[in-house]
């Protein structure tokens, strides 16, 4: 009785001691987390956010992107979940060995479900802690999804969680020894027969329930004394990180981009005044709370970063490592913001200055030197200025959106990239020189490489038939088809928009284009943080397709496009600005063309094809079946890349990459072109002008150094079925491509 005593004396004494420190950093993190900008979005509605963290928590969808992992980390969270309470009954057991839960504690159920979960835990927590080993980056390098993770944070909690599940093992195996705990072998198949290894001392149960609460403390102390060990947090900010995602009916970040917002609101850029308002994130203050939660929560799985494209080709970007830098500087610097501290855009303190605060010298005493230190850090800087975010870091990104699709905590790593580009661009003017000529070519020209605009009908001489243009009147027209900048203008990209055209002509499809006038939709420009430019565009386009559409009503204004980036745009982004419309990508309208039998392939196109996923056509708006369908409608046999659909691998072009030049590791492109290439095709089928321009250069490039056979060509999905449709008549495009 007197160790007994003792035991329970410990484990209270050590409780009280963990429980504070732990709710004072829970109270820390909320007062830090709240230092971000306000940001009402994220407030309803309630029923379909609660259904969304209910489904991804309990069958961990996000988190089965990864089934080799998945299944375990759902044993160690069930295992902390649930076995919460059996933590809780610890509390009696130290102190009586004889202590249960009332009416449950010897229910069979619950007697089987404490005996998974000891089990489960153990084992989930060792095959994590194994998964870890398997993938640590002293032998895989960049390969390894962990490498720049916290291993020592991992790995201290994947041993509090084996302690803890071998702790109820251990106190559920010696109740039974010592003749306390009966029950049948199916609730203890575990700890039943290892009982009748053990010996028959009631003390035994004290002391194991001893470890199990001893091991809790000791997490709750080092947890509640680093707000930064994300490994660990992530197991009650991640509810929190979930629910409040930022798209309400359970998808992720992609599509439209997050708006610029300042204050919790939109920004309105013509009543923007730069002395109050926020332009994109210059700060790591700039950031919404949602931001700050997303630092708090990232888990350092390094999903992310095993398909970053970026990072596996050599470029310093790993969306895991913005993440927790962004995390480690904002922590580092809240004392600072706490006490009042904040700087303007020319870096001078307008916080902590004396005609503010009475308490002005109390307030400057209580920051930390280190604090005070990480507060004169510019947020985007090389080396030379200690920048949180190094430029080639930031500049790196296609915002392809594959971190997005595979963070199992909803974390929105392009939304912060881009909002932090638009602060570089909207007030720094610090940005690749590359893009200072696509963007006076955007604003002078109305498309990115400068050309007329008289120009952008020049894709439709040599057709058999006149291409309808809109002059006023949409008549019987079912659908404007929006040729796009590269449709109109790069020399490839025609191909496809004369495919398209010829296709609709065949099928019967009413369709009319603009012409001259029309005008890029943006996407460039906004990727690159160009905000201003992107709203300009935008809204000089949404003024014409309204009135191109004005006697149409909302579900009669169609829109066909054949660039992937324009499609996102038109149907994603231009509803921010007043422009909503049924846009269609080609691929699925010559698809329902083929169901309905309007057009009929008739030759099989007898090619061995790998189809490339745009990322602003597949990830960013889940279209992959229609252009499979269409490739084997074509008669072609469809040979998948191993990273396709929504692992799909980005060709590099995205978030204006397009238009800036790879100095730095392999070009992503290339890369692409090594993986489609390894399926031994004789095309290489896409279904967006960036992708085809891209692949078709990563593909010259293998091919001079001869790496690639002469008869690989990369094609756009239409151009198979046009030459199927004609009977087996080499297409317009084809023909080109021969000779």
């Amino acid at each position: 009785m007197t160790l007994q005593l003792v035991l329970g004396l410990v484990a209270v004494a050590v409780s009280v001691v963990a429980w504070a420190v732990f709710v004072a950093g829970v109270w820390k993190m909320i007062k830090i987390i709240r230092l971000g900008q306000p940001d009402a979005t994220r407030n309803g509605p309630f029923w379909p956010r609660l259904k969304t963290l209910i489904v991804e928590f309990v069958a961990h969808t996000r988190m089965a992107k990864f089934r080799s992992v998945a299944p375990w980390h759902w044993m160690v969270m069930w295992g902390f979940l649930i076995g919460s309470a059996v933590l809780f009954e610890a509390y009696g057991e130290v102190f009586d060995p004889h202590f249960h839960w009332p009416v449950i504690g010897t229910w069979s159920v619950w007697l089987l479900l404490v005996e998974l979960l000891g089990l489960g835990t153990v084992v989930g927590g060792v095959a994590l802690a194994i998964i870890r080993q398997r993938n640590h980056p002293r032998r895989a390098d960049r390969v390894s999804r962990f490498q720049g993770s916290d291993f020592s944070s991992a790995y201290f909690v994947e041993a509090v969680v084996i302690i803890e599940g071998l702790g109820i093992l251990g106190v559920k195996a010696f109740k039974q020894s010592s003749g306390l705990e009966e029950a049948p072998l199916w609730t203890s198949f575990v700890t039943q027969p290892l009982a009748h290894l053990l010996p028959s001392a009631a003390i035994w149960v004290s002391v194991m329930a001893l470890v199990k609460l001893l091991s809790g403390m000791i997490w709750l102390v080092v947890v509640g004394r680093n707000l930064t060990m994300g490994v660990a947090w992530h197991r009650f900010s991640a509810f929190f990180n979930i629910y409040f995602k930022r798209e309400a009916d359970g998808g992720v970040a992609l599509g439209a981009l997050k708006p610029m917002m300042s204050g919790g609101k939109v920004l309105d850029l013509e009543e923007a005044d730069p002395d109050s308002d926020v332009f994109g994130v210059g700060k790591v203050e700039d950031f919404s709370w949602k931001g700050w939660l997303d630092f708090s929560t990232c888990t350092e799985c390094g999903r992310c970063q095993s398909q970053c494209p970026a990072w596996n080709t050599g470029k310093p970007l790993s969306p895991k490592l913005v993440i927790t830098q962004l995390r480690d500087h904002a922590f580092a610097k809240a004392p600072y913001l706490l006490a009042g501290g904040s700087r303007d855009m020319a870096g001078d303190e307008v916080g902590l200055v004396e005609d503010k605060y009475e308490d002005y010298k109390k307030r400057l005493e209580s920051i930390d030197v280190l604090a005070m230190a990480e507060s004169e850090r510019p947020l985007v800087g090389g080396p030379d200025e200690l920048g949180v975010i190094d430029p080639e870091v930031l500049w790196s990104c296609t915002t392809c959106g594959a971190c997005v699709e595979q963070c199992p905590v909803d974390i929105e790593h392009v939304d912060h990239i881009v909002d932090m580009r638009r602060y570089q661009v909207l007030i720094e003017s610090n940005f690749p020189t590359e893009l200072g000529g696509m963007f006076k070519n955007l604003e002078n020209k109305g498309n990115p490489w400068g050309q007329n605009a008289k120009d952008r009908l020049a894709w439709t001489e040599g057709l058999e038939f006149e291409v309808p243009v809109f002059d006023g009147e949409l008549g019987d027209a079912e659908y404007l088809f929006w040729v796009g900048c590269a449709g109109a203008f790069e020399d490839r990209a025609k191909k496809t928009t004369r495919a398209v055209a010829e296709l609709l002509h065949t099928a019967g499809v009413k369709y009319a284009v603009l012409g001259p006038e029309e005008t890029c939709t943006g996407d460039p420009a906004r990727r690159a943080g160009n905000e201003f430019l992107f709203q300009m565009l935008a809204q000089q386009n949404v003024e014409v397709l309204n009135s191109v559409f004005e006697d149409r009503p909302a579900g009669q204004r169609k829109i066909v496009v054949t660039c992937a980036h324009c499609f996102n745009t038109l149907a994603n982004e231009y509803p921010q600005v007043g422009g909503t419309y049924e846009v269609v990508h080609h691929t699925q309208l010559l698809n329902k063309l083929v169901r309905e039998r309007r057009l009929v392939p008739v030759a099989p196109v007898t090619e061995d094809v790998t189809y490339h996923d745009p990322c602003y056509l597949g990830r960013h708006n889940k279209v992959y079946e229609a252009p499979r369908e269409l490739i084997g409608a074509s008669g072609a046999k469809l040979r998948e890349m191993p990273r396709h659909e929504e692992r799909s691998m980005c060709c590099g072009a995205g978030g204006a990459r397009m238009w800036m030049e790879e100095r730095i590791g392999k070009r992503i492109n290339v890369d692409r072109v090594d993986e489609a290439l390894s399926t031994a095709p004789s095309k290489i089928a896409t279904g967006c002008p960036f992708c085809r321009v891209m692949l078709t250069d990563g593909v010259t490039a293998r091919q001079s150094d001869g790496q690639a056979g002469a008869h690989v060509e990369v094609v756009d999905v239409a151009q198979m079925l046009l030459e199927s449709v004609k009977r087996g008549q080499p297409a317009p495009a084809a023909e080109e491509a021969n000779a």
